[in-house]
């Protein structure tokens, strides 16, 4: 069962009662968020995804021996479950694969895709927020390693303190013998970054517009989306791109009986998303419990997958 309606109502109207409104960025990632997101990966301008996976596919050999045989795999936003593939591919005798993600429809396909390529393998989806306690489903292999998989740097879309107390749950899931392996995105040329999160087809600004097409669908609220521009910025100071909708007149936004006033050129945060060196990286696993065994970059250092254990 996905995460309550009310719960998630709730949340939308606690942002935007906000002095400084905001949403939560899980809410992207409806049936058309999701394809759009997909999109996103494939533009010239968007490096993360392109980079992440040629750096899992040129070491996904080391990867997999650190990771170990016999072990249970947990993804957090599984989303498509493309990349986990590279690991499966190389992993020994993995005993099962538990996809986790918010989007249901999205998460039962790319579930089902991986349990018919994979007959021997697993497959346990889970429909939730990852972003509070997840508890998996009991396996029969009780004492199999547990290592968790947590890619795209989405990490980057916690503030730092919601970071390290993501990460200590996954130390508490995953165990003194367990791991992770995340990917992390590096600080670089804000240049690059703002080409990255404003695409020239324009592909990233409907993605963003689209969070409030859900909300509408979801819980009958009113928003106009010609209403609405998109807007993204580095702020160097926090190290982040800070991903914004801006109202474009005073106007009013009714979601059920709370009616939700904007000023023109107020902005609505919809996203961050952190940049990390990889010694700012290492002292925040640090603090959750992690120590970095293994750093894979890329030439350029545009990007990094790690590989965590607990100490």
């Amino acid at each position: 069962m996905g995460p309550q309606l009310d719960d998630l109502r709730d949340e939308v109207l606690r942002g935007l009662a906000k002095k400084a409104k905001e949403l939560p960025c899980k809410l992207f990632y409806d049936q058309r968020g999701s394809a759009l997101f997909d999109q996103i990966c494939q533009l010239d301008e968007y490096y993360l995804t392109r980079t992440e996976t040629a750096i899992m596919q040129q070491n996904a050999a080391e990867m997999a021996a650190l990771i170990g045989e016999r072990c249970v795999l947990i993804e957090y936003g599984s989303g498509s479950s493309s990349k986990i593939r590279l690991l499966l591919d190389h992993l020994r005798e993995p005993l099962a694969y538990i996809p986790i993600d918010l989007a249901k429809d999205q998460l039962l396909r790319s579930a089902s895709a991986i349990a018919a390529a994979y007959p021997r393998l697993n497959v346990l989806p889970i429909c939730a927020d990852y972003t509070q306690p997840v508890v998996p489903p009991s396996l029969a292999e009780v004492t199999a390693r547990r290592v968790a998989f947590f890619p795209g740097s989405t990490i980057g879309n916690f503030h730092p303190h919601e970071a390290e107390g993501f990460l200590r749950r996954v130390r508490d899931l995953v165990g003194r013998q367990g791991g992770l392996l995340i990917g992390v995105d590096l600080k670089k040329d804000p240049r690059v970054l703002h080409a990255a999160y404003n695409d020239s087809a324009g592909v990233t600004a409907e993605f963003n517009l689209n969070i409030l097409a859900h909300i509408n669908s979801r819980f009958g609220s009113d928003f106009r989306l010609d209403q609405f521009a998109h807007r993204a910025r580095y702020n160097e100071r926090l190290g982040r791109i800070e991903m914004d909708l801006i109202s474009l007149a005073d106007q009013v936004v009714r979601i059920g009986e709370t009616m939700i006033p904007f000023k023109a050129g107020e902005p609505i945060l919809t996203e961050v998303s952190y940049k990390y060196d990889l010694d700012q990286f290492a002292t925040l696993a640090e603090r959750a419990g992690f120590g970095v065994q293994r750093v894979w970059t890329d030439s350029a250092q545009l990007f990094s997958v790690q590989y965590l254990v607990p100490h």
